[in-house]
């Protein structure tokens, strides 16, 4: 069943691969959230705009299979999910940047 989009629902949560971000030689992710596209925002931070330093110093790629059946949806749910995705993903023992 697909979802209905609702006019406010514009944000997204995306995942960003990091390659060794601690020096350890362990990879890990960043997990943010944005009124652009995941493609859009990722690009921003490798170029320094608005970015997270650990992204444009680290990040690889994006993870789409990790959040793109979650978007598009509201402010305040994305805000939620951002932190409830990372959380997911220290549980399963990962690395994890962002996800405030």
């Amino acid at each position: 069943m697909a979802r209905t989009r609702n006019t406010s629902d514009h944000h997204c949560v995306y995942v960003v691969y990091l390659r060794d971000p601690e020096g350890d030689g362990k990879a890990g992710y960043y997990v943010g959230m944005t009124g652009l596209t995941p493609e859009q925002r990722f690009e921003n931070h490798k170029k320094g705009y608005k970015s997270a330093s650990v992204v444009r110093r680290c990040g690889e790629r994006l993870v789409p299979r990790l959040y793109e059946h979650l978007n598009p949806m509201s402010y305040a749910r994305a805000l939620a999910m951002e932190g409830a995705l990372a959380d997911s993903l220290r549980k399963r023992g990962y690395k994890v940047f962002g996800g405030h």
